[in-house]
């Protein structure tokens, strides 16, 4: 069993990285000249996002990119973004949900951080475009990332190559995105009996829906989020009166047992610290198995910015999806040499 320990240094603000420090500065100082989100059609901000116009840069889209489209439950088309590995045979697939609260964000938005990941592990990545709050509240998003999860695992999920490989599956996202991909663990296990997955890579995820102490001390200033947004995020994505303690939208409440070997990643000025170290403990507590990164200044998904600290911090997700499958395939990720890092 792994044991998660926790460098107390790690949190001192005299021990974050420099480039982080004046990364988050200049991210400040940006926000501060913008108007709220919250001022803006959403349609606007999201427009802005995909443009690179918002907080983070601009992510080019991937030319090697493919659309396929997946059947949902009540019969409407979800679109699922494939990368495949470059010069070699997928080894498996990591189904990937992107972030941005349940309200922003895209597929594409991710193309450069989940080439590096298809290329740098042999897994194909399958990130899935699912329904849009407020436009479309709980469980419509949930539903689409259930659905798209059931049509890999049943061999439904393909692309012009064919079939997405499934000897070995990986889930993951970061912020809503990992929430998002924590809750299709759990409705796969609960409501089919299913449990799939070989290993989740959860990267600054939300886990408590009535928001952790880090959330609602963090508040006003805005490092890429602050409390306000959280909290307008919680509310655009559940309808009203239901409960954001419930297990079936805060999956830190839920029994957690019978889950794959977790990857939890986490900034330490990342306002949902909390929700990272609470989750990281519960998911041992239930028995699984989970290693916690946390990287000493790093903002809200701060790999999304360019820096050596974002970059060491993908290198580790990506070792850990190697080790898990040198751990369950005989040949693994040992038979080809991965390529170098971000150049």
């Amino acid at each position: 069993m792994t044991a998660l320990v926790i460098d107390p240094g790690v949190f001192d603000p005299h021990n974050a990285e420099p480039e982080l420090v004046a990364m988050n500065a200049d991210i400040i100082a940006l926000q501060k000249a913008r108007p709220s989100p919250w001022s803006l059609p959403l349609e606007t901000v999201r427009e802005a996002r995909r443009l690179g116009r918002g907080t983070f840069p601009l992510a080019p889209p991937d030319p090697h990119a493919t659309l396929v489209w997946v059947a949902a439950r009540d019969g409407h088309a979800i679109p699922v973004r494939i990368l495949r590995p470059e010069g070699r045979e997928a080894a498996g697939t990591f189904l990937h949900f992107h972030g941005g609260g349940w309200v922003f964000g895209t597929a594409a938005e991710g193309d450069p951080f989940l080439r590096h990941i298809a290329d740098r592990t042999g897994l194909v990545v399958a990130s899935v475009d699912y329904r849009l709050a407020p436009e479309n509240v709980f469980p419509a998003g949930p539903d689409d990332c259930e659905d798209a999860a059931l049509a890999l695992i049943e061999g439904r999920l393909t692309d012009p190559e064919g079939v997405l490989p499934g000897d070995f599956l990986a889930i993951g996202g970061e912020s809503a995105g990992a929430h998002l991909a924590a809750l299709t663990l759990l409705r796969l296990r609960d409501r089919h009996g299913l449990t799939p997955f070989h290993a989740a890579n959860l990267n600054a995820g939300c886990y408590d829906l009535s928001l952790t102490p880090s959330v609602r001390r963090f508040g006003a200033e805005r490092l890429v989020l602050n409390t306000e947004d959280v909290a307008t995020f919680v509310d655009h994505f559940l309808p009203v009166g239901l409960d954001p303690r419930s297990a079936e939208v805060s999956p830190l409440y839920a029994a957690l047992h019978g889950l794959p070997p977790a990857f939890f990643t986490c900034g330490t000025c990342d306002l949902l610290i909390d929700d990272t170290l609470f989750m990281a403990s519960r998911w041992l507590a239930g028995g699984n198995e989970a290693e916690l990164s946390l990287l000493a200044g790093g903002c809200h998904v701060f790999q999304g910015f360019p820096s050596a600290t974002g970059i060491r911090s993908i290198g580790a997700m990506e070792e850990f999806l190697r080790r898990r499958m040198t751990a369950l395939l005989p040949h693994g990720p040992e038979q080809w040499q991965a390529p170098p890092l971000y150049t």
